[in-house]
């Protein structure tokens, strides 16, 4: 009865047989026939049918409803099952930055985990130090982020896109009406970063080398806590977008110059350069896909 449930389930999610029996990989005529002795075997109709559309009696919708729990729980059921038996066959750790905040990792991760359904995923963030520790260590497999180091011949370094800075600002802050913004004028403003107590001054170094921070800095554990004490106004949050972000009614965004220019930054996925294991290139170039031109 699952996989007669899962062929109804797919008529209901395309109100279509045929684009159902092609999802399938069955016929037309075969996926009625199964869903006629789906109705056949509980004694109800499930579809009203007719020549344009198809419509769910009200036990239809019930079924549906309680159908895609059952077949959820079955699958994973079996995968557990199996993982238990055979133990993890193909793993993929994965690290990323912890003030990422895009989507493009979960849109990989969706269309990753739809094309290799065999592949355990162990997903964990981090700052750009704990990464590189990690990934050192064989601890991550492949991690998203940003260029510190000197390219090293002991690591595979996958461009993936690269973003501009913004100052995200609270609507109320005076420097909250510049069209842009330099580090000289921010100098009286508190930067916040996220950042682990134990990783705070290798964070605070980058900001300094890399951004020209001359203010004090305050410290968040997390991406929320860093909006939310900007919104409090108790400073600026360095964060990046691909292009232009649209302000808020309690926040906004002013472009970070630096001579003349807006401070960019570069995103790779790094992975060991001798490794032999599967699905880390796969990722990598759904990863790529995802990500702005």
């Amino acid at each position: 009865m699952i996989k007669q449930m899962k062929y109804f389930q797919s008529v209901v999610k395309y109100q279509n047989f045929t684009k159902a029996a092609e999802e399938c990989y069955i016929s037309q005529s075969a996926i009625s026939q199964q869903i006629q002795a789906l109705e056949n075997e509980l004694g109800i109709k499930l579809i009203e049918r007719d020549r344009r559309k198809i419509k769910l009696t009200e036990a239809g919708e019930y079924f549906y409803r309680k159908s895609l729990v059952i077949v959820s729980d079955f699958e994973r059921l079996c995968a557990e099952t199996i993982r238990i038996a055979k133990g993890v066959e193909h793993e993929l750790k994965i690290g990323y930055l912890r003030n990422y905040n895009g989507t493009e990792l979960k849109e990989s991760i969706s269309e990753f985990n739809l094309k290799y359904p065999e592949v355990y995923l162990q997903i964990s963030s981090g700052t750009h130090e704990e990464l590189y520790y990690e990934l050192r260590n064989g601890k991550i497999d492949i991690v998203i982020n940003d260029l510190r180091r000197k390219s090293s011949d002991q690591y595979v370094n996958y461009f993936l896109t690269k973003s501009y800075f913004y100052a995200e600002l609270a609507k109320n802050n005076p420097l909250s009406q510049l069209e842009t913004i330099t580090m000289d004028e921010l100098k009286n403003t508190p930067l916040i970063i996220i950042a682990p107590e134990g990783q705070r001054q290798n964070e605070e170094l980058f900001y300094r080398e890399y951004l020209g921070v001359k203010g004090d800095f305050i410290f968040a554990e997390n991406l929320e806590e860093a909006h939310l004490l900007v919104i409090a106004n108790k400073g600026y949050f360095p964060i990046d977008f691909y292009k232009m972000p649209e302000s808020s009614k309690i926040l906004k965004y002013v472009p970070i110059i630096y001579n003349e220019n807006q401070i960019e930054i570069k995103y790779y996925a790094f992975w060991k350069a001798d490794t032999t294991k599967k699905y880390i290139e796969e990722f990598a170039e759904i990863l790529k896909s995802n990500f702005p031109k």
